[in-house]
Order: C-alpha cells, then structure tokens, then sequence
C-alpha cells in the first residue's frame, strides 16, 4: 500500500509542476494582452487574473474558494490512500493536483496571501477562461461520475471488476470439488496484484 501510495503522490506532484510551469509560460509570453490562436478565436491563449471560481464567479470572496480548495486538498489525499483500484486513484490524483495548483495561486499570487488571483490563460471562445488545473478538474470530475454511473468506483463488484472475478473464482473452488486448489487460493488470497498495481 505504501509504495503504490507513493507512486500516485509522484503522479499528482508532475500534474502541479506542469500546472505551475504553464501558469510562469502564461505569464512570460503572454503579456500586455497578446492573444496566441490555436484554433481559430474558438481556442486561444489569452492571460487573465481570475480573484473567483470559474466563470469569474465570486471575485469579490476570493477567501471562501481558497478555504473550500485548502479543505479538497487537505481531505483528498486520505481518500486516495483507502480507495484500492489504481485507476481511481489517480484520477483522485489529477483532482487534487488541480485543485492544489489553484489553490497555490490564491496563497501566494497577489494582491496578497488567501486572496491571490488565479492565472488564467486558455481561453474558450470567449465563453470563459481557465488553465490547466482547471482542466485537471474537470476532467477528474466528470471520469468520477462517469465511473460511479457504471460502479466501477470504490472498488464496486461489476463484470468488468477484478474484484468481481475473484469472488467468481472463490465460488467455483468452493461449489466444484474438482477444481484447481491452488487456482482457487491464488485467487482468494488477500490483497491481490491489481489493488496495489
């Protein structure tokens, strides 16, 4: 558990790094309003500041995002380490490395500590501006639903689920006399290779 652990920290540790990278890019090249195209106006790189949530929501308690984000950051990495599939893990991962990067901006950007902006620099055809840990977020969030949808969260039992096939297994040592012994054990044994995969 402790080295699969600490993998899914050095997996969330590259997310904020390239969060933090891309925001100093942003900074460096985007200035005095230059906008760089990508695809066409309907996806651009323009910098912005944004003191609320998304859609610049909230700009005036800024204070209230940093506390709900410090709070995610915080109770995240608690869940992460009871959760046993990998691949929840790490989308739990990308969630927190979002919400770390944004919450990094507001305690240390100005105009000061708890209330900094958030660099914002990808901008969706003027619908709204995010960056990259916002789209660690979204994209986080959105699997998680997915996922929860089709059971596949928390380690649920589903078709697909390993841990689904390793109760079939378990049953068909127990009702079939002839069966392989030490299948049976491999499969019924405690923690398997896929949790801590």
């Amino acid at each position: 558990m402790g080295k699969s652990f600490a993998r899914i920290g050095v997996f969330a540790a590259v997310l904020l790094i390239l969060d933090q990278l891309t925001k100093l890019w942003a900074q460096s090249v985007l200035l005095q309003g230059r906008e760089i195209k990508l695809i066409g106006d309907f996806l651009t790189l323009k910098l912005t500041y944004n003191s609320g949530a998304a859609f610049s929501f909230g700009s005036g308690t800024t204070w209230i995002f940093t506390l709900i984000s410090a709070a995610v950051v915080l109770a995240l990495p608690f869940f992460v380490y009871r959760i046993p599939l990998l691949s929840y893990r790490l989308i739990l991962a990308a969630v927190w490395a979002g919400a770390c990067g944004n919450l990094l901006d507001r305690l240390l950007r100005r105009p000061g500590f708890g209330i900094g902006h958030v660099v914002d620099f990808i901008n969706y055809n003027g619908l709204f501006v995010g960056n990259v840990a916002d789209i660690f977020l979204v994209v986080g969030l959105v699997v998680l639903s997915v996922s929860e949808c089709f059971g596949v969260c928390e380690g649920k039992e589903t078709p697909d689920n390993p841990s689904a096939q390793r109760r079939d297994a378990c049953d068909a040592g127990d009702d079939d006399p002839d069966a392989d012994i030490s299948a049976g054990e491999d499969a019924c044994s405690g923690d398997s290779a896929w949790v801590e995969a």
